[in-house]
């Protein structure tokens, strides 16, 4: 009989072992980021100035309650330029295992005539560049569904069921 060579045994498990330890430092931890290049989070989850300019202010509203919409945001809030009866409203914050989602639609004569992100993952750049795709579509999908029955984006399946939630819940609020 033939006898295995030792070594190719070890390259073997050498290859196997450096391919386990590449895979865990990839892993993402639920609720957090990365474990190679955590960073810390703090309001980094708002969307850059792509956003309506009271994005700020409405994005800031539920730092002062956590995964819920100011008062003003849950009943509606007129739209200067959106013309009679139209009315902006936020959905509740969703953590997703990259990071929140929040939605908010305006929402005039009963239809969604706009949807965008207020907050999505962006941690770093695997997630801004998930993001930068995702979101995009998610928005249009939404005006053009009309609900939140939405097809989820490939590669970003954690963000647009996040999207999803935080759009159902924007519907709820402004009963549509």
């Amino acid at each position: 009989m033939k006898r295995r060579h030792p070594f190719r045994r070890i390259m073997v498990g050498v290859a196997a072992t450096a391919t386990g330890v590449v895979l865990l430092l990839a892993l993402k931890q639920p609720g957090g980021s990365s474990v190679a290049g955590a960073t810390a989070r703090g309001d980094a989850g708002v969307l850059p100035a792509a956003s309506a300019p009271a994005a700020s202010a409405q994005a800031s509203a539920p730092a002062s309650a956590p995964g819920r919409a100011s008062g003003s945001d849950a009943a509606g809030t007129a739209a200067g330029s959106g013309g009679a009866g139209a009315r902006t409203v936020v959905g509740d914050a969703v953590d997703t295992q990259y990071g929140p989602v929040q939605v908010r639609i305006t929402v005039s004569g009963g239809r969604i005539t706009a949807a965008e992100a207020v907050k999505a993952p962006d941690s770093d750049a695997q997630s801004q560049s998930v993001t930068a795709n995702a979101v995009p579509r998610l928005n249009q999908s939404a005006v053009a569904a009309q609900n939140a029955r939405i097809d989820t984006v490939s590669g970003a399946s954690y963000t647009s069921e996040g999207y999803r939630n935080s759009l159902q819940s924007a519907l709820d609020k402004a009963g549509v």
